[in-house]
């Protein structure tokens, strides 16, 4: 490291305002470090190493407008918070630096102070939602799923196959997961482009988010007006709808959101992820065409070394406590470290080496509050399918641009990719019915 380089210490470290959890009268002087800055998009695996090796697998960081917050890297930790739900609660009504956060701050929603969807659900109301949520779910017809996804992938690639090149992220990776999401929740499929869009426009931020937002809620909204009015298909709104476990038809209406928002957005970046992976890793190279172990093998990897889910917000402890060496007082945030726990050298010995079939990633959280298995399992299936069909279709596929050439959104919460430009051979459409 050269003198002139940032560390995790001081890059951009400003004064952190009373009461921050590191500058608290027990000993500790570190500076904590600002969760922001161009690091978290241009190489977070070197930062967070660095966060580690100055303060520890608990690190004091700074949110938005100076807020302190704690930063679980460390994977063991991480599974403590995760793993024990009634001393790191989700309730962040316990949060002791609300009366420091102003009215406009930007990442209330992020929070989710009295959000009421099922993220936000504690105890053993919460249970009892995951439970109707994740029934709904598992009644997917995974065949069904699948071939609606090859359907819709074969209507995208159509629209871009004759041309010799595209943008991978704008014209296929970003709106390829709700589109297939709204069929299996139940959306008319003429109404599928208007929610992609919304959808993109939620992920990259910005002055259309408010307008994304209010699209989205009245047409989920209309869509379970419309399914409550009459019998419908068994689709997973008409299932919310059938069993609520004594919700309201609100609270099925934001759930509905949560689970559309957060499973299009992180599955995007999913295939986005692993596909710029097989296009920049010589060892996917040689099995890129047709090559369908390889297809598992990127995708898993992405989960552990370059995953979606970077940072969460986050848990509360409810009493004082110890985490990794910190004294952690009531009402501490922690921020769960997703992708930092996830390459923690205690537990990661051989970083370099394909991880294969090992899933104890944390990409998908851990605990209650974990992604519910059957959506993991919707999530393989979409982007699996995205994947395979894409490279079925263009087999020659090739990286238009150099790969440090790619950026990422400015984001320390998510990670994905601004543009992906490829380059193929032209190719034929496939007319309905054709098969491939």
């Amino acid at each position: 490291m050269t003198p002139a380089e940032p560390t995790a210490r001081n890059a951009g470290a400003t004064a952190p305002p009373p009461g921050c959890p590191a500058h608290r009268a027990d000993g500790d002087a570190d500076t904590a470090v600002p969760l922001s800055g161009p690091r978290f998009q241009t190489e977070p695996a070197r930062l967070y190493r660095e966060m580690r090796r100055d303060h520890g697998s608990v690190a004091p960081v700074t949110l938005e407008g100076g807020i302190p917050a704690w930063l679980v890297l460390g994977y063991r930790e991480l599974h403590q918070v995760t793993g024990d739900p009634v001393l790191f609660s989700r309730d962040s009504d316990l949060w002791n630096q609300w009366n420091s956060v102003p009215e406009d701050w930007p990442l209330a929603r992020l929070v989710g102070r009295r959000q009421p969807s099922i993220l936000y659900t504690t105890g053993e109301r919460h249970r009892e939602r995951a439970t109707m949520v994740s029934d709904a779910l598992e009644a997917v017809d995974p065949f069904m799923l699948r071939h609606f996804a090859e359907q819709l992938a074969d209507e995208l690639i159509d629209g871009f196959c004759a041309e010799g090149a595209t943008d991978l992220i704008s014209r296929y990776a970003m709106p390829f997961p709700v589109r297939v999401l709204a069929r299996i929740y139940g959306f008319p499929d003429d109404q599928g482009p208007g929610l992609a869009a919304a959808a993109t426009d939620l992920a990259r931020g910005g002055e259309r988010v408010e307008a994304a937002q209010r699209y989205l809620f009245e047409a989920t909204a209309s869509l379970l007006a419309g399914k409550k009015a009459g019998a419908g298909p068994s689709d997973v709104a008409s299932r919310l709808l059938r069993n609520t476990a004594g919700f309201t038809e609100e609270d099925v209406l934001h759930d509905l959101m949560a689970l559309a928002l957060a499973g299009h957005t992180l599955t995007a970046d999913w295939i986005g992820n692993s596909l710029r992976l097989m296009l920049t890793d010589e060892r996917f190279a040689t099995t890129l065409s047709g090559g369908r172990h390889s297809v598992a093998e990127a995708m898993n990897e992405v989960l552990w070394e370059d995953t979606p889910v970077q940072n969460v917000a986050g848990r509360w402890a409810t009493r004082d406590t110890s985490l990794g060496d910190r004294h952690i007082k009531a009402g501490d945030m922690l921020l769960l470290g997703i992708a930092a726990a996830n390459n923690d050298p205690q537990v990661r010995t051989h970083g370099s080496a394909l991880t294969g079939g090992n899933n104890a990633y944390f990409s998908f959280g851990h605990g209650e509050y974990r992604c519910p298995f059957p959506a993991q399992e919707i999530a393989e299936v979409i982007a699996r399918t995205a994947i395979e069909v894409l490279l079925d279709r263009l087999p020659d596929l090739d990286l238009a641009v150099p790969a440090e050439a790619l950026t990422r959104r400015p984001s320390p919460w998510a990670r994905g990719l601004t543009t992906l430009p490829v380059s193929f051979t032209p190719a034929p459409t496939v007319r309905p019915g054709d098969g491939r």
